[in-house]
Protein backbone atom coordinates (compact mmCIF):
# COMPACT_ATOMS: atom_id res chain seq x y z
CA UNK A 1 0.00 0.00 0.00
CA UNK A 2 0.95 3.51 -0.26
CA UNK A 3 -0.13 5.53 2.84
CA UNK A 4 0.32 9.28 3.07
CA UNK A 5 0.48 10.32 6.59
CA UNK A 6 -0.24 13.90 7.36
CA UNK A 7 0.28 16.03 10.38
CA UNK A 8 1.03 19.28 11.51
CA UNK A 9 4.58 19.26 11.98
CA UNK A 10 7.67 17.29 10.51
CA UNK A 11 10.06 17.74 13.37
CA UNK A 12 10.88 14.93 16.32
CA UNK A 13 9.43 17.48 19.18
CA UNK A 14 5.75 16.37 20.02
CA UNK A 15 4.02 12.70 20.60
CA UNK A 16 2.30 13.62 17.32
CA UNK A 17 5.08 13.89 15.63
CA UNK A 18 7.28 10.94 17.16
CA UNK A 19 4.19 8.59 16.04
CA UNK A 20 3.74 9.51 12.83
CA UNK A 21 7.59 9.16 12.19
CA UNK A 22 7.57 6.05 13.95
CA UNK A 23 4.37 5.01 11.96
CA UNK A 24 6.34 6.11 8.64
CA UNK A 25 9.47 4.09 9.77
CA UNK A 26 7.24 0.60 11.02
CA UNK A 27 4.85 0.96 8.13
CA UNK A 28 7.85 0.98 5.51
CA UNK A 29 9.67 -2.19 7.64
CA UNK A 30 6.44 -3.77 7.00
CA UNK A 31 7.62 -3.39 2.92
CA UNK A 32 4.62 -0.70 2.37
CA UNK A 33 5.60 3.05 0.92
CA UNK A 34 4.81 5.64 3.51
CA UNK A 35 5.36 9.37 3.23
CA UNK A 36 4.45 11.82 5.58
CA UNK A 37 3.62 15.90 4.80
CA UNK A 38 3.48 18.33 6.99
CA UNK A 39 4.45 22.27 7.03
CA UNK A 40 8.11 23.98 7.35
CA UNK A 41 7.27 25.28 10.91
CA UNK A 42 10.32 24.13 12.94
CA UNK A 43 9.81 24.06 16.78
CA UNK A 44 12.80 24.33 18.76
CA UNK A 45 14.31 24.54 15.68
CA UNK A 46 14.05 20.69 15.12
CA UNK A 47 15.11 19.24 11.94
CA UNK A 48 12.12 18.25 9.91
CA UNK A 49 11.92 14.97 8.99
CA UNK A 50 8.54 14.92 6.83
CA UNK A 51 9.46 13.44 2.71
CA UNK A 52 7.02 16.96 1.52
CA UNK A 53 6.40 19.92 3.07
CA UNK A 54 4.90 23.20 2.70
CA UNK A 55 4.46 26.62 4.24
CA UNK A 56 4.22 26.98 8.09
CA UNK A 57 5.35 29.23 10.75
CA UNK A 58 5.35 29.88 14.16
CA UNK A 59 4.97 33.73 14.05
CA UNK A 60 1.63 35.43 15.04
CA UNK A 61 0.36 35.12 11.28
CA UNK A 62 -0.29 31.32 12.05
CA UNK A 63 -3.55 32.00 13.11
CA UNK A 64 -4.32 32.95 10.03
CA UNK A 65 -3.05 29.48 8.21
CA UNK A 66 -4.80 27.75 11.08
CA UNK A 67 -8.13 28.89 9.14
CA UNK A 68 -7.25 28.49 5.43
CA UNK A 69 -3.66 27.84 4.45
CA UNK A 70 -3.40 28.32 0.26
CA UNK A 71 0.03 26.45 0.41
CA UNK A 72 -0.86 23.55 2.50
CA UNK A 73 -3.73 22.75 -0.15
CA UNK A 74 -1.82 24.05 -3.23
CA UNK A 75 1.24 21.13 -2.06
CA UNK A 76 -0.69 18.59 -1.27
CA UNK A 77 -2.52 18.61 -4.29
CA UNK A 78 0.02 18.29 -5.75
CA UNK A 79 1.65 15.51 -3.61
CA UNK A 80 -1.58 13.55 -3.96
CA UNK A 81 -1.60 13.87 -7.56
CA UNK A 82 2.09 12.81 -7.92
CA UNK A 83 2.11 10.00 -4.76
CA UNK A 84 -1.48 8.67 -5.55
CA UNK A 85 -1.54 7.08 -1.84
CA UNK A 86 -4.45 4.58 -1.46
CA UNK A 87 -4.46 6.07 2.04
CA UNK A 88 -4.48 9.14 3.60
CA UNK A 89 -3.92 9.31 7.27
CA UNK A 90 -4.40 12.89 9.53
CA UNK A 91 -2.96 13.16 12.96
CA UNK A 92 -3.00 16.74 13.26
CA UNK A 93 -3.51 19.63 10.40
CA UNK A 94 -5.52 22.17 12.59
CA UNK A 95 -2.79 24.66 13.66
CA UNK A 96 -0.86 24.72 10.57
CA UNK A 97 -2.54 22.99 7.32
CA UNK A 98 -6.30 24.18 7.98
CA UNK A 99 -9.36 22.54 7.03
CA UNK A 100 -9.04 23.67 3.46
CA UNK A 101 -6.85 20.34 2.55
CA UNK A 102 -9.86 18.41 3.74
CA UNK A 103 -11.83 19.08 0.80
CA UNK A 104 -8.46 17.36 -1.51
CA UNK A 105 -9.53 13.92 0.32
CA UNK A 106 -13.05 13.18 -1.20
CA UNK A 107 -11.79 10.83 -3.41
CA UNK A 108 -9.53 9.02 -1.67
CA UNK A 109 -10.12 7.04 1.35
CA UNK A 110 -8.72 8.93 4.84
CA UNK A 111 -8.86 8.62 8.44
CA UNK A 112 -8.91 11.06 10.80
CA UNK A 113 -6.41 10.31 13.74
CA UNK A 114 -7.89 11.99 16.64
CA UNK A 115 -4.76 12.71 19.11
CA UNK A 116 -6.24 15.66 21.44
CA UNK A 117 -9.48 17.60 21.02
CA UNK A 118 -8.64 20.09 18.33
CA UNK A 119 -11.91 19.34 16.50
CA UNK A 120 -14.26 19.97 18.78
CA UNK A 121 -12.18 22.75 21.14
CA UNK A 122 -10.28 25.95 19.55
CA UNK A 123 -7.61 25.18 22.42
CA UNK A 124 -7.23 21.48 22.31
CA UNK A 125 -7.31 20.81 25.86
CA UNK A 126 -11.32 21.10 27.11
CA UNK A 127 -10.28 22.72 30.12
CA UNK A 128 -11.38 26.10 30.92
CA UNK A 129 -9.57 28.72 32.14
CA UNK A 130 -9.99 28.41 35.81
CA UNK A 131 -9.02 24.68 35.54
CA UNK A 132 -12.24 23.10 35.59
CA UNK A 133 -13.27 20.44 32.62
CA UNK A 134 -15.21 22.11 29.44
CA UNK A 135 -18.72 19.90 29.30
CA UNK A 136 -19.69 23.03 26.39
CA UNK A 137 -19.41 22.71 22.59
CA UNK A 138 -17.52 25.02 20.77
CA UNK A 139 -18.51 28.36 20.00
CA UNK A 140 -19.74 31.99 21.52
CA UNK A 141 -18.88 30.04 25.18
CA UNK A 142 -15.01 30.29 24.15
CA UNK A 143 -15.04 33.78 24.15
CA UNK A 144 -17.53 34.59 27.06
CA UNK A 145 -14.94 32.44 29.26
CA UNK A 146 -12.05 34.10 28.21
CA UNK A 147 -10.84 30.63 26.46
CA UNK A 148 -9.20 33.06 23.56
CA UNK A 149 -9.03 36.68 22.91
CA UNK A 150 -11.68 37.98 20.52
CA UNK A 151 -9.25 38.05 17.55
CA UNK A 152 -8.39 34.61 17.82
CA UNK A 153 -11.78 33.60 18.82
CA UNK A 154 -13.45 35.24 15.41
CA UNK A 155 -10.60 33.53 12.98
CA UNK A 156 -11.24 30.26 14.78
CA UNK A 157 -14.70 30.35 14.52
CA UNK A 158 -14.45 30.57 10.69
CA UNK A 159 -11.83 27.59 11.26
CA UNK A 160 -15.24 25.64 12.73
CA UNK A 161 -17.15 26.43 10.30
CA UNK A 162 -15.08 24.76 7.80
CA UNK A 163 -14.12 21.77 9.78
CA UNK A 164 -18.21 21.17 9.56
CA UNK A 165 -18.05 22.14 6.01
CA UNK A 166 -16.13 19.44 4.79
CA UNK A 167 -14.82 16.67 8.08
CA UNK A 168 -17.35 14.51 6.08
CA UNK A 169 -14.68 13.76 3.41
CA UNK A 170 -13.12 11.40 6.29
CA UNK A 171 -14.14 7.66 6.18
CA UNK A 172 -13.00 6.44 9.68
CA UNK A 173 -12.25 8.42 12.90
CA UNK A 174 -10.02 6.95 15.18
CA UNK A 175 -9.11 7.65 18.84
CA UNK A 176 -5.68 7.81 20.59
CA UNK A 177 -8.14 6.50 23.77
CA UNK A 178 -11.20 5.81 24.85
CA UNK A 179 -11.25 8.80 27.13
CA UNK A 180 -10.77 10.61 23.35
CA UNK A 181 -13.95 8.65 22.14
CA UNK A 182 -16.07 9.53 24.76
CA UNK A 183 -15.08 13.35 24.23
CA UNK A 184 -15.78 12.97 20.52
CA UNK A 185 -19.20 11.21 21.34
CA UNK A 186 -20.17 13.83 23.06
CA UNK A 187 -19.65 16.23 20.82
CA UNK A 188 -21.64 14.51 18.18
CA UNK A 189 -19.14 12.37 16.22
CA UNK A 190 -20.20 8.83 15.46
CA UNK A 191 -18.63 5.48 14.48
CA UNK A 192 -15.00 6.37 16.78
CA UNK A 193 -12.78 3.31 16.77
CA UNK A 194 -9.80 3.30 19.69
CA UNK A 195 -6.32 2.39 19.03
CA UNK A 196 -3.92 3.21 21.48
CA UNK A 197 -0.61 4.78 20.51
CA UNK A 198 2.30 2.62 19.78
CA UNK A 199 6.18 3.29 21.19
CA UNK A 200 9.43 1.67 20.29
CA UNK A 201 10.19 -1.36 22.19
CA UNK A 202 13.51 -0.65 23.95
CA UNK A 203 15.69 -2.27 26.66
CA UNK A 204 14.55 -2.94 30.25
CA UNK A 205 16.58 -0.28 32.52
CA UNK A 206 19.34 -1.19 35.13
CA UNK A 207 18.38 -2.02 38.63
CA UNK A 208 17.45 1.07 40.67
CA UNK A 209 20.35 2.87 42.72
CA UNK A 210 20.27 5.78 45.47
CA UNK A 211 19.75 8.35 45.23
CA UNK A 212 15.91 7.95 44.74
CA UNK A 213 15.29 9.80 41.49
CA UNK A 214 12.01 11.48 40.44
CA UNK A 215 11.28 12.66 36.56
CA UNK A 216 9.36 14.62 34.89
CA UNK A 217 9.57 15.00 30.80
CA UNK A 218 6.72 17.29 28.76
CA UNK A 219 6.46 21.42 27.75
CA UNK A 220 6.33 23.21 30.86
CA UNK A 221 3.15 24.66 30.88
CA UNK A 222 -0.12 25.47 33.23
CA UNK A 223 -1.62 21.99 31.99
CA UNK A 224 0.78 19.81 32.54
CA UNK A 225 0.98 20.31 36.42
CA UNK A 226 4.48 20.75 36.85
CA UNK A 227 4.03 23.22 39.75
CA UNK A 228 2.07 20.89 41.45
CA UNK A 229 4.92 18.34 41.09
CA UNK A 230 7.48 20.90 42.60
CA UNK A 231 5.25 21.61 45.38
CA UNK A 232 4.93 17.92 46.45
CA UNK A 233 8.18 16.42 46.11
CA UNK A 234 9.21 19.42 48.38
CA UNK A 235 7.12 17.94 51.07
CA UNK A 236 9.04 14.62 49.95
CA UNK A 237 12.26 16.23 50.26
CA UNK A 238 11.70 16.85 53.77
CA UNK A 239 11.36 13.32 54.71
CA UNK A 240 13.72 11.85 52.12
CA UNK A 241 16.59 14.66 51.75
CA UNK A 242 18.52 12.82 49.11
CA UNK A 243 15.53 12.73 46.81
CA UNK A 244 16.51 14.10 43.43
CA UNK A 245 13.64 15.72 41.00
CA UNK A 246 14.54 16.42 37.48
CA UNK A 247 12.29 18.40 34.92
CA UNK A 248 12.96 17.14 31.21
CA UNK A 249 11.72 19.97 28.62
CA UNK A 250 11.04 24.05 27.95
CA UNK A 251 8.40 26.04 27.49
CA UNK A 252 6.35 29.26 28.98
CA UNK A 253 6.22 27.89 32.13
CA UNK A 254 9.99 27.57 32.86
CA UNK A 255 10.98 30.83 34.89
CA UNK A 256 7.79 30.79 37.26
CA UNK A 257 8.94 27.20 37.64
CA UNK A 258 12.41 27.90 38.24
CA UNK A 259 11.42 30.84 40.69
CA UNK A 260 8.90 28.34 42.52
CA UNK A 261 12.03 25.92 43.17
CA UNK A 262 13.78 28.61 44.62
CA UNK A 263 11.60 30.31 47.05
CA UNK A 264 10.80 26.72 48.46
CA UNK A 265 14.80 26.22 48.88
CA UNK A 266 14.77 23.45 47.07
CA UNK A 267 17.46 24.08 44.02
CA UNK A 268 20.06 21.67 44.81
CA UNK A 269 17.49 18.93 44.88
CA UNK A 270 15.71 19.66 41.34
CA UNK A 271 17.35 20.13 37.92
CA UNK A 272 15.77 21.55 34.55
CA UNK A 273 17.51 19.69 31.57
CA UNK A 274 15.65 21.63 28.85
CA UNK A 275 14.75 19.67 25.81
CA UNK A 276 16.92 17.24 25.07
CA UNK A 277 16.58 14.13 22.42
CA UNK A 278 14.84 10.62 22.87
CA UNK A 279 18.00 8.64 22.96
CA UNK A 280 19.76 11.34 25.91
CA UNK A 281 16.07 11.44 27.95
CA UNK A 282 16.30 7.47 28.24
CA UNK A 283 19.60 7.68 28.70
CA UNK A 284 19.27 9.87 31.51
CA UNK A 285 16.09 8.71 33.05
CA UNK A 286 17.42 4.84 33.39
CA UNK A 287 17.94 5.42 37.21
CA UNK A 288 14.46 7.01 38.00
CA UNK A 289 12.57 5.27 40.50
CA UNK A 290 9.03 6.98 39.39
CA UNK A 291 7.98 8.97 36.69
CA UNK A 292 5.08 11.58 37.29
CA UNK A 293 2.73 12.95 35.31
CA UNK A 294 0.59 15.62 36.84
CA UNK A 295 -1.38 17.12 34.31
CA UNK A 296 -4.37 19.62 35.00
CA UNK A 297 -5.76 18.69 31.88
CA UNK A 298 -7.66 14.93 30.57
CA UNK A 299 -4.27 13.70 28.83
CA UNK A 300 -5.75 12.43 25.42
CA UNK A 301 -3.28 9.04 25.97
CA UNK A 302 -0.03 10.07 27.72
CA UNK A 303 2.50 8.54 25.67
CA UNK A 304 5.54 9.40 28.18
CA UNK A 305 3.20 7.13 30.81
CA UNK A 306 3.45 4.42 28.08
CA UNK A 307 7.31 5.34 27.35
CA UNK A 308 7.95 5.27 31.29
CA UNK A 309 6.06 1.75 31.28
CA UNK A 310 8.42 -0.03 28.47
CA UNK A 311 12.07 1.48 30.22
CA UNK A 312 10.25 -0.06 33.01
CA UNK A 313 10.02 2.81 35.55
CA UNK A 314 6.90 3.25 37.92
CA UNK A 315 4.70 6.08 37.32
CA UNK A 316 2.00 8.66 39.22
CA UNK A 317 -0.47 10.15 36.88
CA UNK A 318 -3.48 12.16 36.90
CA UNK A 319 -6.80 9.64 37.01
CA UNK A 320 -8.09 11.69 33.88
CA UNK A 321 -7.83 11.06 30.20
CA UNK A 322 -6.18 8.51 28.50
CA UNK A 323 -3.63 8.55 31.44
CA UNK A 324 -6.07 6.05 33.39
CA UNK A 325 -6.04 3.81 30.76
CA UNK A 326 -2.22 3.38 30.35
CA UNK A 327 -1.44 3.37 34.24
CA UNK A 328 -2.84 0.66 36.56
CA UNK A 329 -3.38 1.95 40.54
CA UNK A 330 -1.58 0.04 42.36
CA UNK A 331 0.22 -1.91 40.08
CA UNK A 332 1.94 -0.31 37.61
CA UNK A 333 2.16 2.71 39.51
CA UNK A 334 -0.69 5.58 40.84
CA UNK A 335 -3.69 7.27 39.86
CA UNK A 336 -3.96 10.48 41.66
CA UNK A 337 -6.36 13.68 41.62
CA UNK A 338 -5.11 16.22 39.20
CA UNK A 339 -4.46 19.58 41.35
CA UNK A 340 -3.49 17.80 44.54
CA UNK A 341 -0.10 18.20 45.89
CA UNK A 342 -0.67 16.25 49.01
CA UNK A 343 -1.93 13.24 47.74
CA UNK A 344 1.02 13.00 44.88
CA UNK A 345 3.53 13.62 48.04
CA UNK A 346 1.96 10.92 49.59
CA UNK A 347 1.87 8.58 47.03
CA UNK A 348 5.54 9.74 45.84
CA UNK A 349 6.54 8.94 49.49
CA UNK A 350 5.34 5.05 48.92
CA UNK A 351 7.39 4.67 46.47
CA UNK A 352 10.47 6.65 47.29
CA UNK A 353 10.98 5.03 50.69
CA UNK A 354 10.74 1.32 49.16
CA UNK A 355 12.91 0.42 46.32
CA UNK A 356 11.89 -3.42 46.18
CA UNK A 357 8.17 -1.57 45.32
CA UNK A 358 9.91 1.02 42.84
CA UNK A 359 10.80 -2.36 40.93
CA UNK A 360 7.99 -4.30 41.20
CA UNK A 361 5.79 -1.79 40.17
CA UNK A 362 8.14 -1.16 37.03
CA UNK A 363 8.74 -4.99 36.01
CA UNK A 364 4.43 -5.48 35.63
CA UNK A 365 4.42 -1.90 34.14
CA UNK A 366 7.34 -2.82 31.68
CA UNK A 367 5.16 -6.08 30.45
CA UNK A 368 1.80 -4.43 30.16
CA UNK A 369 3.71 -1.71 28.24
CA UNK A 370 5.10 -4.70 25.86
CA UNK A 371 1.75 -6.16 25.07
CA UNK A 372 -0.42 -3.04 24.83
CA UNK A 373 1.13 -0.22 23.45
CA UNK A 374 4.13 -1.47 21.45
CA UNK A 375 4.73 0.29 18.11
CA UNK A 376 4.69 -3.16 16.25
CA UNK A 377 1.08 -3.91 17.19
CA UNK A 378 -0.06 0.10 17.12
CA UNK A 379 0.85 -0.22 13.12
CA UNK A 380 -0.07 -3.71 12.70
CA UNK A 381 -4.03 -2.70 13.68
CA UNK A 382 -4.05 0.78 11.17
CA UNK A 383 -2.49 -1.84 8.23
CA UNK A 384 -5.44 -3.57 9.21
CA UNK A 385 -8.19 -0.18 9.33
CA UNK A 386 -6.46 0.58 5.89
CA UNK A 387 -7.06 -2.62 4.38
CA UNK A 388 -10.65 -2.35 5.57
CA UNK A 389 -11.11 0.50 4.04
CA UNK A 390 -9.63 -0.33 1.13
CA UNK A 391 -12.11 -3.42 0.61
CA UNK A 392 -15.11 -1.44 1.30
CA UNK A 393 -14.00 0.86 -1.41
CA UNK A 394 -13.65 -2.35 -3.99
CA UNK A 395 -16.94 -3.67 -2.89
CA UNK A 396 -18.84 -0.92 -4.84
CA UNK A 397 -16.46 -0.49 -7.70
CA UNK A 398 -17.70 -2.83 -10.79
CA UNK A 399 -15.48 -4.39 -12.82
CA UNK A 400 -16.57 -4.87 -16.73
CA UNK A 401 -15.36 -7.73 -18.89
CA UNK A 402 -15.00 -6.38 -22.59
CA UNK A 403 -17.83 -9.21 -23.34
CA UNK A 404 -20.44 -7.60 -20.64
CA UNK A 405 -19.82 -3.90 -22.24
CA UNK A 406 -20.23 -5.20 -25.87
CA UNK A 407 -23.35 -6.85 -24.52
CA UNK A 408 -24.72 -3.72 -22.85
CA UNK A 409 -24.02 -1.55 -25.79
CA UNK A 410 -26.41 -4.31 -28.56
CA UNK A 411 -28.92 -4.03 -25.92
CA UNK A 412 -28.97 -0.21 -26.11
CA UNK A 413 -28.52 -0.23 -29.91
Amino acid sequence: MKILLVNDYGTPTGGAELLNIGWRDGLKKKGHDARLFASSARPLGAENLADYECFGTLSSFRILLQTLNPWAWLKLRKVLTEFQPDVVHVTIALTQLSPLIFPLLKNVPAVYNAQWYRSICPVGTKILPNGASCQFSMGTVCYRHNCLPLQDWLLLTVQKFFIGRWFNVFDKIVAASEAVKQRLSTAGMESVDVIWNGIPTSQNRPPLTSPPTVVFAGRLVWEKGVDILIEAFAKVQQQIPEAKLLIAGDGLERNSLESQVNKLKIKSHVSFLGHIDRTTLESVFAQAWVQVIPSRWAEPFGLVAAEAQMRGTAVIASNSGGLAEIVSHGKTGFLVPPNNADVLAEHLLTILQDKQLAEKLGKLGRKIAIENFSEDACVNKFIDLYEQLLNHKNRYQVSWSPEQIESVANQIN
